[in-house]
C-alpha cells in the first residue's frame, strides 16, 4: 500500500509518518507541503518523495492520504483527494467549522472514499480499559463526567483565527468530547461555555469551561485549557473522572510515565502508548479491507459541533444547543 502526506503544518504528522515507516507492507510514497524547506526535509527525513503540489501527490498511485495541514485547509485537501480517489485520515478537529466538515463528509461519501478523522486517544490502553469497565455494567448508570484536555499554547498558526478556526477550545474539546461519545453512546444536546484569552499575548481563547448536556440526561464538564506553561514538565493532559450510580472511575490518558527529578526541575519520562501508532495501523487496515472507519467524518463533525457551539454560547452568555448550530 502506497500512501502520502499533505502538508506537515501540524506536528503530529511527524508521528503519522513514524508510524506508517513502521508498518510491513506500506510505503510512505510521497509528502506534498506548500513550505518546500519544511517539506523536503520531511521527505528527506523519512525517505520519501517531495511535491511542492499536492495535486501532483494525487495524481501518483497512492491509495490513501494523511491530511495534516492548517484546519482550515482540510476542506480543500480531502475534497481533492476524494475526487481522486484517495481515502483519508484527517487530523482533528476535522476543519475550522461545521459547514466544511459536512461538506468533507458528503463529497467523502459521493466518491466512495473512507473519510477517518484523527482521534488516537482511542488508542490508548488506560482509555480503552475504562471503557471495558463502563461497557461492563459495573459504574451502572453514567450520570456525570469531569474531563481534563489542558496543554500549552502551540503558537505559530494555531493562534491564527483565519488557518485554525480558534484557538484552545477548538483544538482540545474535540479529543475530549469524542471519548466522551464512544464511551457512552450518548450525544451532546446542550453546551453552554466560558471562553477567554487569559494566558498569552495572542488575541485568541487559550482559556476554556464547557458543561454539555447529552440526551440521556448525562452532564459532563471540560477544561480545555492552553494552561500548560513552558515549563511544566508535560506538555499537557488528558483525564476523565466518570461518575456512576454505581462507582466513579479516574483515568489519566498519560500516566504511563516517570517523573525524573533533577536540578532543572521535574522532566517527564513517558514510557507508554504510541497512540499514533494504533491510529494508523486502524486505519491503514481499514483502507485494507475497504471496511468502515472506526472513527468516522460523522464522529469528527460531533465533537467539531461542540466546540462552535462552546464559542457561540460564550459570545451569546447563555447555554447553545446542538440543533441550532
Amino acid at each position: 500500500m502506497k500512501v502520502g502526506i499533505i502538508s506537515f503544518a501540524h506536528g503530529h504528522a511527524n508521528g503519522y509518518a513514524n508510524a506508517l515507516k513502521q508498518i510491513d507492507g506500506v510505503e510512505l510514497y510521497g509528502i506534498a507541503d506548500e513550505e518546500e524547506e519544511r517539506g523536503r526535509q520531511a521527505a528527506d527525513r523519512f525517505g520519501s518523495i517531495y511535491f511542492a503540489d499536492y495535486q501532483d501527490l494525487l495524481k501518483e498511485p497512492i491509495d490513501a492520504v494523511v491530511v495534516t495541514s492548517e484546519n482550515q485547509k482540510h476542506l480543500e485537501h480531502v475534497k481533492a483527494a476524494a475526487e481522486h480517489g484517495k481515502h483519508i485520515l484527517c487530523e482533528k478537529p476535522l476543519s475550522s467549522n461545521v459547514q466544511d466538515a459536512e461538506e468533507m463528509i458528503r463529497v467523502c461519501k459521493e466518491k466512495g472514499v473512507i473519510l477517518q478523522t484523527a482521534f488516537p486517544v482511542r488508542f490508548n490502553t488506560p482509555i480503552q480499559h475504562a471503557k471495558k469497565v463502563i461497557d461492563s455494567g459495573e459504574l451502572g448508570n453514567i450520570v456525570a463526567i469531569k474531563g481534563t484536555n489542558r496543554g500549552t499554547n502551540p503558537g505559530g498558526w494555531f493562534v491564527q483565527k483565519e488557518k485554525s478556526g480558534g484557538g484552545a477550545v477548538i483544538d482540545h474539546t474535540v479529543h475530549v468530547v469524542d471519548i466522551i461519545r464512544w464511551f457512552t453512546k450518548a450525544e451532546i444536546v446542550e453546551v453552554y461555555a466560558e471562553i477567554d484569552d487569559k494566558l498569552s499575548d495572542y488575541e485568541i481563547d487559550d482559556t476554556g469551561l464547557l458543561t454539555m448536556e447529552f440526551d440521556n440526561g448525562m452532564f459532563a464538564t471540560l477544561d480545555c485549557s492552553w494552561s500548560r506553561n513552558k515549563s511544566f514538565p508535560t506538555w499537557g493532559d488528558v483525564t476523565l473522572e466518570i461518575v456512576g450510580t454505581n462507582g466513579t472511575l479516574s483515568v489519566d490518558a498519560f500516566a504511563q510515565k516517570m517523573d525524573v527529578y533533577h536540578e532543572d526541575g521535574v522532566n517527564w519520562s513517558f514510557w507508554g502508548d504510541n497512540m499514533d501508532q494504533g491510529l494508523v495501523e486502524d486505519f491503514v487496515q481499514t483502507v485494507r479491507v475497504k471496511g468502515r472507519p472506526s472513527i468516522s467524518g460523522e464522529d469528527g463533525l460531533k465533537a467539531l459541533e461542540a466546540a462552535m457551539a462552546a464559542y457561540q454560547s460564550s459570545e451569546r452568555k447563555e447555554a447553545v444547543a446542538i440543533k441550532d448550530l
